[in-house]
């Protein structure tokens, strides 16, 4: 096999894990799950049958990715971050025709302890804080907080809370890496460094 696999993991028949992925202590996958190359699983973590993870994403220990959550390149999942797939469970009712796809992101961040709804989008490079709840879709490089989570500002690929304003036209550069962010109506947008 072409990843690392811990003795105490089930990697279930069927699963399709990438080039370098690593899936570490009492990992679970399923058999239906299809992860990209590059991954880290950490301890505890559970991927459903109807999950795709994209090359080079993080999941931090004690995560569970269930059925109908989708995550792009990059995305770092945060320790103890809740993803969910049923809007409105009970124990008594049957609701597994009723899951939700969850879209995450590329290069998007999900603190740690958060928790993400079903049925929402969340931004390519957008950043959820540690213990937020997220209820709708976030846009692009948005930068979430608090219960339920609101936008606060806005977040650079790189990681860094950008001098932006909410809303109106704005222009600034990241100092890391020379991309040029556009603020133009509520929307943001990345002009990489040439």
């Amino acid at each position: 096999m072409s990843h690392y696999q811990h003795d105490t993991a089930i990697v279930d028949d069927g699963a399709q894990i990438g080039e370098g992925s690593r899936v570490w202590h009492f990992a679970h996958v399923c058999g239906g799950a299809v992860i990209g190359a590059g991954v880290s699983l950490g301890q505890n973590v559970f991927v459903g049958n109807k999950v795709t993870i994209g090359d080079r994403c993080k999941i931090q220990n004690n995560v569970s990715v269930y059925d109908n959550v989708h995550l792009a390149e990059g995305v770092f999942c945060g320790p103890s971050m809740v993803f969910t797939n049923v809007y409105n469970p009970r124990a008594l009712i049957e609701r597994k025709d009723e899951y939700r796809d969850t879209r995450i992101g590329r290069g998007a961040t999900l603190g740690a302890n958060c928790t993400i709804v079903c049925g929402v989008r969340i931004g390519d490079h957008a950043f959820v804080a540690a213990g937020a709840v997220i209820t709708q879709d976030v846009p692009d490089f948005a930068l979430m907080v608090g219960v339920p989570g609101r936008q606060i500002g806005w977040m650079s690929a790189y990681g860094e809370q950008l001098d932006l304003p909410l809303t109106g036209d704005a222009d600034t550069t990241c100092p890391h890496t020379g991309a040029t962010y556009h603020l133009r109506n509520g929307t943001l947008s990345m002009t990489e460094a040439a």
